[in-house]
C-alpha cells in the first residue's frame, strides 16, 4: 500500500515537472499517417516537413504583419 502511494506521488511531481508541450503527439500521428497514406515523403522536396515549414513561416509573415498593424 505504502509503496502505491510513494509511485502515485513519484508519477505526480514527474507531470509536474514535465513542461506542457506545444504539439500534441496525436496531431503528429494524424499528419505522419496522412503523409504516408497519400505516399508523401517526410522529408525532401515537397515533403511533410518542407510543406510545414512553408505554413508556419507563412503563418508567421500574417501574425507578424498583424500585430504590426495593431500597434500602429
Amino acid at each position: 500500500m505504502a509503496s502505491e502511494n510513494v509511485a502515485e506521488h513519484e508519477a505526480g511531481e514527474a507531470a509536474a515537472a514535465a513542461p506542457p508541450k506545444a504539439v500534441d503527439d496525436q496531431l503528429i500521428d494524424d499528419l505522419v499517417g496522412r503523409a504516408q497514406a497519400e505516399g508523401l515523403q517526410l522529408t525532401g522536396e515537397g515533403g511533410l516537413l518542407q510543406q510545414l515549414k512553408t505554413a508556419l513561416n507563412a503563418f508567421d509573415i500574417t501574425f507578424d504583419g498583424r500585430l504590426s498593424a495593431a500597434r500602429q
